[in-house]
């Protein structure tokens, strides 16, 4: 495991968000073009990719494109010309859910989507050998599961760490379909599991009314880093690309910190990319879109990771409500507060929320009084003054680099050379006369080779020779201007390692079945599994109706989060049913495997 890679993965909304990710210290960012993306909000043009990765190389930071919607085969043609000019602009990896674009044998280095359902061994040996240089795991796999598939496999696995978590198994999910037509395998979920639903038996008794029954909390992994780093993963992704920039500089701002700290004391792992940032404010992901943090089922599967009373961003827990006034309320905690902050109540009628008008001597005067009460539960979900702090950081990303001046009577050679070695050599020819003063010369050729403002790099050491030279300050400067910026051309041009591997067509599919959900929607896509020993291959339910089809398979347990699992004398018995107006689900739960799915009744 010597010199290991350590990747913080970034998502990007868009260029601006990219070039945030990049700033704050993302070894990679993941984007999407303007279609066949999973978040079709989230397309981005060419010509603003292409800037992204001239931006993005600069720093080592690799980009990743996602094309991972199922495809159909009108789409095949326009697919594979989407992928071919993201190849031509430079773009570092493709995320795919569909074959099809894995049987085209695009050039470039293929990652399998998290919709892939990636759960097995056996399933992740299998992408591997048929060319996919890294992995995406599924978001409810517990620790022990991801060192098992780590064992199994050579590829590059990368883990969510942070961000909103599909309550069902990503890519086996369609309950958008079921409410709205629009399905999240094509790029366009509805959220459905951010409703509000009954919670009803056989008999149709109402158990639970209007309660957010599928709505998991957000993951947040900032205590699991090194022990997924000991499993194997190799990269930490942060979800989000319908994030704004704040999110983004806060996020990623707060994951590069932890990941530098385990870097720094671990030799035999380093950053996947290069450059500082030194940053202005101190990160803290609480006070970012959040509905509440949870590890999910990272440590074992367990209750507590949902958030019945609401799906909304509920923010940081300030404190309780300890006493009443006419103006407001006092906090039983020191947390400091300020006027233009969103905060939420937890009263007995569930989740409220105002804006806090002013504090004086303690006493939080807020918008709107409804649901606070002496003992309510208050959480602040906009911080004023932290997101002002967001919004005026100007923190840079800098490359340390090393520069040799060298004068003489001939003219003046300048090389500068950053930490990885890369380096740039320009001379001016020109007749230098003797400097009537050597130690103020060197003080000014110091002076003017360390000017980095401006660029991505700084110098950390300056060595001058012939300094009995004199030589103008603005031929020093100028000098410095073209190697610094033929430094940076140097970079981005130098092309980052890749892991390309063409499908040969040898590896075996673990199973001799595809399933209606594991959706095969062309012809394309059925080749590559027929090629890989499938002998029967299901009509794909993204293309038929949901009615009487399991539409979702998840880790997560209604049961187990209202302490009634099947398996530990439940007072609650008999079918269950969640309901939403009219659209009605059977609950179904295997105990076996610890799973619970929805069935589409009406």
């Amino acid at each position: 495991m010597r010199n290991y890679p350590i990747e913080l993965l970034a998502p990007a909304k868009n260029l601006e968000a990219a070039m945030a990710a990049i700033d704050y210290g993302a070894d990679a960012i993941y984007m999407g073009a303007e279609r066949f993306g999973a978040r079709r909000a989230a397309g981005n043009t060419i010509e603003d990719i292409a800037r992204t990765v001239e931006y993005a190389h600069q720093y080592g930071v690799r980009v990743h494109i996602a094309l991972n919607t199922l495809l159909f085969d009108d789409e095949l043609q326009q697919a594979e010309a989407t992928a071919r000019e993201l190849i031509g602009i430079g773009v570092d990896a493709l995320i795919v859910q569909d074959m099809a674009l894995r049987a085209m044998n695009l050039p470039i280095e293929m990652h399998a989507s998290t919709q892939v359902n990636n759960t097995t061994p056996e399933g992740v040996k299998f992408l591997e050998e048929c060319g996919f240089s890294r992995v995406i795991l599924e978001r409810s796999l517990t620790l022990d599961e991801i060192r098992k598939i780590s064992a199994a496999t050579s590829a590059e696995i990368e883990c969510f760490i942070h961000g909103a978590i599909c309550v069902g198994y990503s890519g086996r999910c369609f309950l958008s379909r079921t409410t709205s037509g629009r399905s999240g395998n094509r790029g366009e979920c509805s959220q459905p599991c951010r409703l509000p639903y009954d919670l009803v038996d056989s008999s149709g008794r109402k158990i639970l009314t209007g309660k957010h029954l599928l709505s998991v909390r957000d993951l947040d992994l900032s205590e699991s880093l090194e022990e997924l780093i000991d499993t194997g993963v190799s990269s930490f992704k942060i979800e989000g690309r319908l994030k704004d920039s704040r999110y983004i500089k806060n996020i990623v701002g707060h994951y590069r910190q932890l990941l530098d700290k385990i870097i720094a004391r671990r030799p035999e792992l380093r950053r996947a990319s290069v450059g500082e940032s030194k940053m202005d404010f101190t990160p803290n992901p609480a006070k970012s879109f959040t509905r509440g943090a949870s590890p999910y089922m990272l440590y074992g599967k367990r209750r507590d990771v949902a958030s019945f009373d609401t799906p909304k961003a509920v923010g940081e827990y300030i404190g309780r409500v300890e006493s009443l006034s006419r103006k407001g309320f006092r906090l039983d905690s020191d947390v400091v507060v300020s006027a233009g902050d969103g905060i939420c109540t937890l009263g007995k009628d569930g989740f409220g929320g105002t804006n806090i008008n002013s504090v004086e001597d303690g006493i939080i005067t807020p918008n709107k009084r409804d649901g606070i009460e002496v003992g309510s539960k208050i959480y602040r979900n906009y911080d004023h003054k932290f997101t002002m702090a967001l919004e005026r950081s100007k923190t840079q990303r800098t490359i340390e680099t090393k520069a040799q001046l060298a004068l003489s009577a001939e003219g003046a050679t300048l090389t500068i050379e950053d930490c990885e070695g890369v380096s740039v050599t320009l001379s001016r020819t020109m007749e230098l006369q003797p400097a009537t003063n050597a130690e103020k010369m060197l003080d000014t050729a110091r002076r003017q080779i360390e000017k980095c403002g401006g660029t991505i790099f700084t110098l950390t050491d300056i060595e001058v020779t012939g300094n009995e030279y004199f030589a103008p300050a603005s031929l020093l400067s100028e000098l410095r201007r073209e190697v610094l910026e033929a430094l940076r051309l140097k970079r981005v041009q130098t092309p980052l390692p890749h892991c390309i591997v063409a499908d040969d067509g040898s590896a075996r599919y673990p199973h001799s079945k595809i399933t209606r959900h594991e959706n095969v929607t062309n012809h394309l896509a059925e080749e590559f599994y027929r090629k890989h020993g499938v002998k029967e291959i299901e009509p794909a339910l993204e293309l038929k109706p949901t009615i009487g089809e399991r539409v979702m398979v998840s880790s997560y347990c209604i049961r187990r989060e209202m302490g009634e699992c099947l398996k530990e004398s439940p007072k609650l018995k008999g079918d269950l049913y969640i309901e939403h107006g009219f659209t009605k689900y059977a609950l179904k739960f295997d105990c076996k495997l610890c799973q619970m799915e929805l069935w589409h009744l009406n």
